[in-house]
């Protein structure tokens, strides 16, 4: 080879585009597998039952051997039945699907955190409802939102707003399979056997969609993966030669693995994508009535004391720092350390509001 003769460097692999999905709190932190939510509701559900199963025995000993406390299963039947009344409520109010589809995310998240012995769904959906309007730009006054609720107050929603946000780790953006959907009705369009009226397909799959809000599809699969499993459901033939038109020759493996993902979800939403039975809604909720935290029902003796501990606690807390800043001005120092301490970054000035409820 001449030295004036330069031979090109082998270019670079292009480094793959990482989807935006990817790089969302959503799929960080709200995703499971079946087991995975199966063990976390099951964790929850059995310390919920020791926590109340101990202020019962405080209360009164041997009280707690004749209440049948609810299990994880039953749980989650009656946060379903909340899930069919935020879409009730969003026809009430003429809500669009990006409230309705937000509003039901925030309640499954909602009791990933906590259980129904502790908050009751009903107040838990109302404030999820009303945060989604927030959150998704359809914006309600608290009074006009509440005026069209029979028997709630506005604060029947604010007393549980922060609590919510709160378990939400205040993520609030939700990726939803409803906008996913959309996209790939007017891909399909594309395809040269797509029928010139793809209307009909669209609105099967969407009610189809709105079913797999009843499952656990959200916390398991992606939006896109949701979103064709409910085309499939519609056009099983155009939802095929779609899916094989995106894949590259390249990326076998995915399209190989994806026929098996989608129907499992298909099975799922076709199997669990339907309202709970009424009847056995009723008898869970009869037997929350008498098995519900104590210590979160206004006005009960549990309630009373639990209130009456952390006002002791947090006066003994004012107590302390009084007591601190009188010595400080005794000894010619009105700042006491603070002023040592913040430039070392040890000050927490909000110590009385770190206690959780």
């Amino acid at each position: 080879m001449s030295s004036s003769t330069i031979e090109a460097a082998p270019s670079a692999s292009p480094i793959p585009k990482r989807p935006l999905y990817e790089s969302s709190t959503q799929f960080r932190n709200w995703r499971f597998s079946p087991e995975q939510l199966s063990e976390l509701r099951s964790s929850l559900n059995a310390a919920a039952v020791a926590v109340i199963r101990n202020t019962l025995e405080n209360e009164k000993p041997g009280s707690s051997s004749v209440v049948s406390f609810l299990n994880a299963e039953e749980e989650y039947l009656l946060v379903k039945l909340y899930i069919t009344k935020i879409t009730q409520l969003c026809g009430l109010f003429r809500f669009p699907e990006d409230v309705e589809a937000t509003a039901v995310s925030y309640l499954k998240r909602f009791y990933l955190k906590n259980t129904v012995m502790d908050w009751h769904p009903k107040n838990v959906m109302l404030t999820a409802l009303f945060l989604a309007t927030k959150t998704t730009n359809n914006v309600i006054s608290l009074e006009t939102y509440t005026a069209h609720i029979p028997n709630t107050a506005p604060s029947d929603v604010l007393d549980l707003e922060f609590l919510v946000a709160q378990s939400l780790g205040f993520e609030f953006a939700v990726w939803h399979s409803h906008r996913a959907l959309w996209g790939i009705i007017l891909d399909m369009q594309n395809l040269p056997d797509c029928p010139p009226d793809i209307r009909p397909i669209y609105e099967s799959a969407l009610t189809h969609l709105r079913a797999s809000r009843l499952t656990d599809a959200e916390l398991i699969y992606t939006p896109s993966q949701i979103a064709l499993a409910a085309v499939s459901l519609a056009a099983p033939e155009l939802a095929s030669q779609w899916s094989m038109s995106k894949f590259r020759s390249d990326a076998v493996e995915s399209a190989e693995q994806l026929p098996g993902v989608i129907e499992s979800i298909k099975a799922l939403i076709t199997s669990a994508g339907h309202p709970p039975d009424i009847e056995a809604v009723r008898e869970v909720d009869r037997r929350l009535k008498l098995c519900k935290n104590p210590e979160k029902i206004v006005g009960s003796h549990a309630y009373l004391m639990k209130k009456e501990q952390e006002e002791k606690k947090a006066l003994a807390k004012r107590s302390k720092k009084a007591d601190e800043t009188k010595q400080a001005i005794k000894n010619g120092d009105p700042f006491g350390n603070v002023l040592e301490h913040e430039s070392r970054g040890l000050v927490d000035y909000d110590d009385d509001d770190d206690e959780e409820d």
